[in-house]
């Protein structure tokens, strides 16, 4: 017999809750459940959810133990996974991520650039927090964690909790995946990449299905003429404006490098004037502002009905169906399936001309003991060159945190690509200094 698990969700709370719950029970042939639990330092925020949730378990499967909680010991006692997907400081934090460079002619974005780094420091308490809480109270649990500004996340990780049962994995090269596998009449799991770069920050050089099929000339062709746009989006945020933007760019981003398929995310660094000059058209509505009122709002009004009615007959909350990688994790550590998924892990010669000891995104094989990186061999001096940049910036931004440096944060804002001066970088940072107030450690 399949063996059930128990799962805490940390950030019970999140708007992308309600989705990984529906894929969890979407997969219970898969990946079968026995308790299901959420965690959240926002009581009140995630009770909303968790409400609707209860009522919502018990009509579909009355077999899983739910229940959610702000006690860390009742959180995390007796789980064998942790699927992390935290946002400290919450959306009213992310906006001011992306408001405040704004004011200094730099673009704000939640993962990269200032924003970023803004993000990244918030998190890293957090998400120490979070394994310590895991380690002590299920110490054999393993974490998936997707929180963002994942490669920041991962260093600290590896840095701080370096023997931590610890797995950084994001879904933008499943999601991207997908469109590609729309533009060659595909289904994703037909297809395996060769990928590399940091998160956020890479390129696809192979897209081969399983007959040894080579299709990267194919969507270069495509990209080149309609970015990742497709005809059918993989889900409702990316009918978002700022996101229909952004797949519309990769044609750009693949103009400079047409021997590989970009990240979408590469516009922040390659085109930071394009984003800026779109940005300070309306700086008073950005990408927060769309999400808020987007899928914030349409998630806890769903909630909300489903718990006034007491029936969550008629109310759908929306799978996220490329979150279906996060059960593929589970079971290839569960089950020892040797999944090959593209994941953020130390380099170790994974990438054989760039530190061993930078955080990387490449395909893995991950069995019970964790994710085995597959070599992909030298890469161009173009990239290499990128990624040292863009990695050193994430690395020092963890040693300021550690260090409580501010000397060391100057350094990461002034070495990021984003932002085009020292001068700029200082006065962006006093400004981020005072806004972040108590969620960033003190600088001196």
């Amino acid at each position: 017999m399949m063996k059930n698990f128990s799962v805490v969700i940390a950030g019970g709370g999140s708007t992308f809750t309600p989705g990984i719950v529906m894929m969890l029970l979407d997969n219970q042939e898969r990946f079968p459940l026995r308790k299901l639990k959420l965690y959240d330092n926002d009581e009140a925020r995630q009770a909303i959810l968790g409400e609707a949730l209860a009522i919502l378990l018990k009509e579909q499967a009355p077999q899983i133990e739910f229940s959610f909680t702000t006690d860390p010991e009742e959180a995390f006692s007796d789980v064998d996974f942790c699927m992390a997907h935290i946002r400290v400081g919450k959306y009213d934090m992310r906006e001011k991520d992306e408001k405040v460079p704004l004011r200094h002619g730099v673009f704000g974005q939640e993962t990269c650039g200032p924003g970023g780094i803004a993000y990244g420091m918030r998190s890293i308490t957090g998400m120490l927090e979070i394994i310590d809480y895991m380690e002590k109270y299920s110490p054999d649990c393993w974490m998936l964690n997707y929180s963002n500004p994942a490669a920041i996340v991962a260093e600290a990780c590896r840095v701080l909790r370096p023997k931590s049962k610890v797995l950084n994995i994001c879904d933008m090269p499943v999601g991207t995946l997908r469109r590609m596998s729309q533009i060659i009449g595909k289904q994703p799991e037909e297809l395996e990449v060769r990928y590399f770069g940091l998160n956020h920050f890479g390129w696809w050089t192979s897209v081969k299905d399983k007959e040894g099929t080579e299709y990267i000339q194919t969507i270069r062709d495509y990209v080149a003429e309609h970015g990742y746009l497709t005809q059918i989006e993989v889900d409702t945020q990316h009918t978002d404006p700022s996101w229909q933007d952004t797949h519309k760019k990769a044609k750009d981003l693949l103009a400079l490098t047409p021997e590989y398929l970009p990240n979408t995310y590469l516009k922040y660094y390659l085109y930071p004037d394009y984003v800026y000059d779109h940005m300070k058209e309306h700086p008073e509505y950005t990408r927060s502002n769309e999400v808020m009122e987007g899928r914030e709002k349409r998630v806890f009004d769903h909630a909300k009905k489903i718990t006034a009615q007491g029936s969550a007959e008629g109310i759908a909350f929306e799978i996220d169906a490329h979150a279906t990688f996060i059960v593929d994790l589970a079971r290839a550590i569960a089950f020892n399936t040797h999944e090959r998924m593209v994941m953020i892990v130390e380099n170790n010669g994974a990438i054989a001309n760039f530190p061993d000891d930078a955080m990387v995104e490449v395909p893995c094989i991950v069995g019970s003991d964790g994710p085995e990186a597959l070599a992909q061999g030298k890469i161009p001096a173009f990239q290499q060159a990128l990624m040292f940049q863009q990695v050193t910036v994430e690395k020092l931004v963890v040693e300021a945190y550690v260090e409580k440096s501010y000397q060391k944060m100057w350094q990461a804002l002034s070495l990021s690509k984003t932002i085009p001066s020292a001068k700029v970088a200082k006065e962006l940072l006093d400004d981020l200094v005072s806004e972040n107030g108590d969620y960033w450690p003190g600088l001196s």
